[in-house]
């Protein structure tokens, strides 16, 4: 009789098997017969029960239809994954028809934006794109702008020093002396690039652009100066824009005078941008000191000129309403997409 039970587990457990479609299916016909209550685990166990003489050939018997069942458990499991596997990857099969996903599209950085304005402007009005080294000498940098060592005017700039007659200029002053030594009036250049100063907080930072401009030639006036930087902020803020000069002192111009520009927000009312004065503080300007003539081989006497400098972080912010300069260091692409 445990004979015909054996035969009779293994024909309705390959039965079982040979009629499932899925994994899970299969692990309840495992449970069923080969678990730790499974019919054939229990036929085991209940050997000891049987005569002496029976005993043998049964569980010879219950062992080859355990190893059947793992066996065709196995060859089934691995026919059902693979067919699993098969439609996974006909459900999931790709629509070639279908348009493809457009990567994001770069943009220029907004200080580049601002900057190409701002060059595009002047080369509108006449004046050639100049550059120098960032690395400079103490000389390009302060003497030859008329800033003698001792002079109290250094301490306007915190600068960083990699020896004692080497640094990271801290304006793009240093352009207009090299091109001035180059070449002969009339001269007409703006100078933009990158500047140095050991300054950080959310209106500072260590490394910012700066555009400064030059023209020298015969008869040149503040009248001059005055003109091309109303026309720049018309510009760049808008066609109401309006500018103001305030004096002010540059120890390589002479007479030097701050520019503000309308407050583009309030126009001119009043507002948080502009801190309730109505003007907005965008550079810093003058005539060129007869001194710093006289250095490049100028004759003050024959020529004059004038000479302005603005951050660029400044005009963007002031035109797009930032209030912290680090925004546009940290690559943060929240900030940047707006742009």
């Amino acid at each position: 009789m445990s004979q015909a039970r054996v035969a009779e587990i293994l024909a309705a457990a390959l039965l079982e098997l040979g009629r499932a479609q899925t994994s899970p299916v299969l692990e309840e016909i495992r449970v069923r017969y080969l678990g730790k209550k499974g019919l054939l685990t229990q036929l085991l166990r209940s050997l000891s029960t049987l005569p002496a003489s029976e005993r043998r050939e049964v569980g010879l018997l219950a062992n080859e239809a355990k190893a059947r069942i793992e066996a065709t458990l196995r060859d089934r499991l691995a026919a059902l994954q693979a067919e699993e596997r098969r439609r996974v990857l006909l459900s999931d099969r790709p629509d070639l028809t279908l348009p493809g996903r457009r990567p994001p599209l770069g943009r220029l950085h907004p200080l580049t934006q601002v900057l190409d304005e701002i060059i595009e402007i002047f080369i509108g009005l006449g004046f050639a794109v100049a550059e120098g080294p960032e690395v400079e000498s103490d000389f390009y940098n302060f003497e030859a702008l008329n800033l003698p060592k001792d002079h109290p005017a250094r301490d306007m700039q915190d600068t960083f020093y990699l020896s004692d007659e080497v640094l990271l200029r801290t304006h793009t002053s240093p352009v207009q002396i090299r091109t001035m030594q180059a070449e002969r009036p009339p001269v007409r250049i703006i100078a933009p690039g990158k500047v140095y100063r050991r300054d950080a907080d959310i209106t500072h930072s260590p490394m910012f652009h700066q555009v400064e401009g030059l023209a020298v030639d015969r008869g040149i006036s503040m009248g001059d100066l005055k003109g091309t930087l109303e026309l720049f902020a018309r510009e760049m803020f808008g066609p109401e824009s309006r500018i103001r000069f305030r004096p002010s002192f540059f120890p390589f111009t002479e007479p030097s005078a701050e520019v503000d520009v309308l407050c583009f927000l309030c126009q001119g009312t009043g507002c948080r941008v502009c801190k309730l004065s109505g003007w907005l503080e965008i550079l810093g300007s003058g005539m060129v000191h007869p001194e710093v003539l006289r250095g490049v081989g100028y004759d003050p006497e024959e020529v004059t000129g004038f000479a302005f400098g603005m951050g660029v972080e400044r005009i963007a912010m002031l035109k797009y309403g930032i209030d912290d300069i680090r925004l546009f260091f940290e690559s943060d692409l929240r900030f940047l997409t707006q742009f």
